[in-house]
């Protein structure tokens, strides 16, 4: 049993949820305030998304580059994860031709995916490892075996740890070949995204599926979205991971409360220290992910 464990804090994702949170981090300033407020309440890892003024999710490295400058700045210790999921969405067409794609396509290869992290160097990004029906209209979120070895060859070059991103039993088997392939350093970190549909359920079962499959050497997190999230903090540490929570994965402290992501994380430190766990430091974390500081 890991009897310590770190938590991550995503503060503001890529979902429809600007307009239902009017406090919601938006602009850079207000991602980088929600990062270094999560760390101050005890996050080791701030998972960073960024968005246009009107709360749009976006790929600009310009926003990206005044979220981490603000960060780092502001000397607060904190690991930045950086997103790299975005530029892969596929909205099929509902016409004739369905390679008619729709509005929501956002489509790009591999390396401008992945220019968030080679620009800013964070110790920590996300590969999201495999294709996935992301909700359930007509969009899907395509991530191809190809892509995904050069994306983890190139990040290992780098020196930029990949949080191995798997929403279903099959994205963490391709996860697990990476690291058998060695393109990826040790020790491996997955991350369990559970409750997102399409994917694999908020449930003890799928999470025991993932983590059979899963990597003897790999460190772990998990999650689960909505009402799920709390009751998922208890879960995964209990089952020897490390809880992430914030906005982008759950709005609300209890039924009717908007959260901030602060207290989202002051409420999974005080469930985990309930539980008899202690919470590692951004520099435990570092050493145990055995994380590169670059900057």
């Amino acid at each position: 049993m890991n009897n310590k464990v770190f938590v991550s804090c995503a503060v503001t994702g890529s979902g429809d949820t600007a307009k239902k949170h009017p406090d919601l981090p938006i602009t850079p300033e207000q991602i980088a305030k929600a990062a270094i407020e999560s760390a101050k309440a005890g996050a080791a890892i701030a998972h960073i998304h960024v968005r246009e003024d009107d709360g749009k999710p976006s790929r600009r490295l310009e926003l990206y580059k005044e979220v981490v400058d603000r960060v780092r700045s502001s000397e607060t210790d904190v690991i930045l994860n950086l997103t790299t999921g975005m530029g892969g969405d596929l909205d099929i067409g509902q016409g004739k031709n369905p390679l008619e794609f729709g509005p929501m396509t956002d489509m790009a290869n591999i390396m401008e995916r992945i220019a968030n992290a080679e620009e800013f160097l964070p110790e920590i990004c996300t590969l999201d490892c495999g294709t996935l029906n992301f909700g359930d209209d007509t969009q899907i979120v395509v991530n191809t075996p190809k892509d995904l070895r050069a994306a983890a060859k190139r990040l290992k070059e780098i020196k930029v740890k990949p949080e191995i991103e798997a929403f279903d039993l099959g994205n963490m088997w391709f996860g697990a070949q990476l690291y058998k392939e060695g393109l990826l350093s040790d020790p491996p970190m997955f991350q369990m995204c559970l409750g997102i549909p399409w994917g694999a359920p908020a449930t003890t079962l799928a999470m025991q599926a993932m983590k059979d499959i899963m990597p003897k050497e790999a460190v772990w997190s998990g999650f689960a979205i909505s009402k799920n999230e709390m009751p998922f903090v208890a879960k995964t540490v209990e089952m020897g991971g490390n809880p992430r929570v914030g906005l982008e994965d759950n709005l609300y402290l209890s039924k009717g409360k908007l959260a901030t992501n602060a207290q989202l994380v002051e409420k999974a430190i005080n469930i985990v220290n309930d539980l008899g766990f202690t919470i590692m430091t951004p520099e435990e974390t570092r050493k145990k992910l055995k994380l590169v500081k670059h900057k």
